[in-house]
């Protein structure tokens, strides 16, 4: 609720990595590792922007930031196929009005 964000290992109750105010203190409602590269999550905050982390190339603040300026965002999920090397993954949207938004991600943040 506080746009921190902690990634934990599953046999310890203490975050191997803390990113305090990682969303400007706006609440984290969604937050997704990437299906075809292992090293990049993605995270909605409430203020409809989207997050994406990259923790091969910046393990301290996100590689890139993107508003969805047209209606609030209320959740994300991911799609791609893990299991082929095309690079394809996207990002579904999910908007207050009830509309869906796929967006393709960019091959660098994709790619295995």
């Amino acid at each position: 609720s506080d746009g921190s964000i902690r990634l934990h290992q599953m046999t310890s109750e203490y975050p191997l990595m803390q990113w305090n105010d990682s969303t400007k203190g706006q609440p984290v409602i969604a937050l997704q590792w990437a299906l075809t590269r292992p090293a990049v999550f993605f995270a909605l905050d409430a203020s409809s922007n989207v997050y994406i982390w990259d923790l091969l190339e910046n393990d301290l603040l996100p590689v890139a930031k993107q508003n969805i300026p047209s209606e609030k965002v209320v959740t994300m999920t991911l799609l791609g196929e893990p299991e082929k090397a095309n690079g394809l993954l996207g990002i579904v949207l999910a908007k207050e009005s009830g509309e869906i938004d796929i967006q393709y991600v960019k091959k660098k943040w994709a790619l295995p």
